[in-house]
């Protein structure tokens, strides 16, 4: 009986050789190795005006990746003094301000249990063993012990996070909700969430304006277009081909400043490149959707085209692939004090940009938006389905372009 067994091993060890040397094994053979991806992202564009003093704030983000440990990233960008973070935990968000019991783990920076951003400084913590899947939401804790803080923030962030009153001191080790009695929609200091990963095969950075940040969407909804494109990415069952989305949009952003008119309100996309792409861990790609605002401000095709061209330059310098997009019809509005407005000579210039971006420029692949959205009766304008203020699209129309992109671009 020894013999049989014996022959039985031998027979399914050579049978495994020849799938192996046939490339006929399961996904988990395929798994990519072990690395470092950024799984969560947001653009700080500001200075709030919120003044707070000793207090606790819990920091909601989704990850795209699921893995083994953790690390966050903070940014005191747009911070004009030092911030002071006196501790910081990480958990399993359960419901509202509220952590799954027993997974809250203090963070350390160094090996410090607390650190010190300088103005316009970023910090990233130590990992914590922290297993997570993907599309679950994560809570970050941070004490701020200091007095009369401004934050560095993301103001249009969609996701509901939580503060404590002045004074509340630390709470970043309570896995309740209790004391966190206040709730904010601008994401604070938190730039990025790291996860060390063998289920996808690097990132892919929206890079983009509002109709990447999300504008129109739904608080909570998760119901931007790169959100689906996630929950498609969860669907495909081979690690190697799947990637973490993040979104690294900003409301108004344009590719450039030159030219101008009125001056952009945010860090262009050519001067914001290392902090919100470069910087980030395991990104193979960039989703380049920007240039309605530079059109808006008077920008002629060229200039937009221009700007396109020194991003992709400056991208494929660092081995990324980079994705146009085509802009999305808008329409037409007269100006006012606070919006330069929209005119069908905007328009002509919109298609010549399109018309680029499918033929001549140098992207690595291109998703077509303007196709997805657009009205069938007239091409100039969105879909009334789709619409939400002739600008953005609905959450209905970002499902449509979620859905739209191509999936073998990032598998190339």
């Amino acid at each position: 009986m020894s013999d049989w067994r014996d022959f039985r091993t031998l027979a399914v060890a050579a049978a495994v050789a020849v799938l192996l040397a046939h490339g006929m094994v399961g996904v988990d053979a395929q798994a990519p190795a072990a690395r470092r991806v950024t799984a969560w992202t947001t653009s700080q564009q500001g200075l709030g005006d919120e003044v707070v003093t000793d207090v606790t704030v819990r920091l909601i983000a989704r990850v795209t990746a699921a893995g083994e440990s953790v690390r966050i990233r903070l940014d005191n960008t747009y911070g004009t003094e030092p911030l002071q973070i006196g501790s910081a935990s990480v958990g399993h968000r359960m419901r509202g301000a509220a952590l799954v019991p027993g997974t809250n783990l203090a963070l350390q920076f160094g090996g410090n249990g607390g650190v010190t951003i300088p103005p316009g400084g970023t910090v990233q913590s130590d990992p914590v063993q922290l297993a997570v899947l993907s599309r679950q939401d994560l809570a970050v804790s941070l004490h701020l012990p200091g007095e009369n803080v401004r934050p560095s923030l993301h103001r249009g962030a969609l996701t509901t996070s939580y503060v404590s009153a002045n004074g509340a001191g630390d709470l970043t080790g309570d896995e309740t909700r209790d004391g966190l009695t206040e709730t904010i929609t601008s994401m604070w200091w938190l730039k990025g969430v790291d996860v060390l990963t063998t289920s996808v095969g690097g990132a892919i950075v929206a890079f983009g304006d509002s109709i990447t940040d999300g504008s129109c969407g739904t608080v909570d909804g998760y119901d931007r277009w790169e959100d689906w494109l996630a929950v498609r990415f969860d669907m495909n069952g081979d690690a190697a081909r799947r990637r973490a989305v993040v979104n690294e949009g900003i409301g108004g952003n344009t590719v450039t400043r030159e030219g101008l008119q009125p001056a952009p309100n945010s860090t262009p996309g050519v001067e914001r490149l290392e902090r919100d792409v470069f910087s980030h861990a395991g990104v193979t790609d960039v989703v380049l959707f920007m240039g309605t605002n530079d059109i808006r401000r008077d920008a002629t095709a060229r200039s937009v085209i221009s700007g396109m061209e020194t991003i992709i330059e400056q991208a494929h310098a660092r081995a990324l692939r980079v994705h146009g997009v085509t802009i999305i019809p808008r329409h037409n509005r007269a100006p006012t004090p606070n919006n330069s407005g929209w005119t069908p000579a905007k328009t002509r210039i919109r298609n010549e940009v399109n018309a680029w971006i499918r033929g001549d420029a140098p992207f690595d692949g291109v998703l077509d938006f303007d196709q997805a959205v657009r009205d069938a009766a007239d091409p100039d304008r969105i879909a009334p389905a789709f619409d939400c203020d002739g600008i953005h699209p609905t959450p209905r129309g970002y499902y449509e372009m979620g859905w739209s992109v191509p999936l073998e671009l990032f598998a190339r």
